[in-house]
């Protein structure tokens, strides 16, 4: 009994000189509690203010607002060609840039045939250096260049190598098609909307840039190219007037090349749906999923430590 009398009196001593302690600790436990209520209502605002308030109140015509033309680069991947459509909805004209004439006959006839605007196709081979940029100039001559949307090859994602598995000219076509064309197009496109003072430059990338993965090291690293190139061309022309967004979405049902393309769902849209979602973005932010149950996504794993993710990573392989 005297055993028990002496512990309880010992926890009341503890408890009494650990008084301070324990409130400094739950004064830090309410603070960090705060904090983390005000990120999360901060991110819920900025989802309605990027996602849903320009899709309920609309800011204008886009031609009045960037111009009456837009180039687009990478116009053979579904995302690129539905986001085409949106524009050229909207009264916008579209001059296509493409190794390959014949991927984009199809989708130039539709848009001429159904929205009644004129389109043009222009051949380049980027892995010609300067050469390309001759038949570029001589199609953007003349005309009110509003628009500029490189898309990322998303063969990148259809197969998944290490990068000694790709021969070298495999790997220099890549680079040719994702970075060298994008700056190019860039550099062709950006002093006649400079001169203008007006104008949206769009990088369709991929959330892969945000994490690395397996058998991907060439789709991660070029998507990271284009996201950091966005935000680097944005903070040096945004000032003239020129809007330049990246996006970054996630899985889009999409993909002619891979047969086992994720269905379509909440999370995983149609390249229609996924086009008129991040088309409302437009002039909103500069660096988004576009599409907002995206956004959702790419919030949990941003929240996931990078170590935790590739130790994950690597759990998941060899169990598989």
């Amino acid at each position: 009994m005297a055993a028990v009398d002496s512990f309880q009196l010992l926890y009341r001593e503890i408890s009494r000189s650990c008084s301070s302690y324990f409130e400094a600790l739950a004064l830090v436990g309410a603070v960090y509690a705060t904090r983390r209520a005000v990120v999360l209502l901060r991110d819920c605002c900025t989802v309605v203010r990027v996602h849903f308030l320009p899709r309920m109140m609309p800011s204008g015509k886009l031609t009045q607002r960037y111009g009456d033309w837009a180039v687009i680069y990478g116009a053979s991947e579904p995302v690129a060609r539905a986001y085409a459509e949106e524009l050229a909805q909207n009264g916008v004209s579209i001059i296509f840039i493409t190794q390959d004439s014949s991927s984009v006959r199809g989708i130039v006839t539709f848009l001429t045939q159904t929205y009644g605007v004129e389109t043009s196709v222009v051949t380049a081979n980027f892995s010609l250096g300067q050469a390309a940029g001759k038949p570029i100039t001589e199609a953007l001559r003349g005309k009110d260049i509003g628009f500029l949307v490189n898309c990322v090859d998303e063969t990148l994602a259809s197969s998944p190598r290490s990068l000694i598995e790709i021969p070298e000219q495999d790997v220099l076509d890549q680079v040719n098609r994702n970075v060298t064309a994008a700056t190019l197009m860039a550099r062709l496109v950006l002093p006649g909307m400079v001169e203008r003072s007006r104008g949206a430059v769009v990088n369709i990338s991929s959330g892969a840039c945000c994490r690395p993965q397996h058998g991907r090291v060439t789709l991660t690293a070029f998507t990271g190219y284009l996201d950091h190139f966005s935000r680097a061309l944005h903070f040096e022309y945004s000032d003239k007037g020129i809007f330049v967004q990246s996006l970054i979405p996630l899985k889009i049902a999409s993909s002619r090349h891979q047969p086992s393309s994720p269905r379509e769902g909440w999370f995983v849209p149609s390249p229609e749906v996924y086009a008129r979602h991040a088309i409302s973005t437009l002039g909103v932010s500069n660096r988004t999923t576009g599409y907002w149950p995206h956004t959702l996504q790419y919030g949990l794993i941003r929240c996931i430590p990078e170590w935790i993710w590739i130790l994950v990573s690597r759990v998941v392989l060899g169990a598989t």
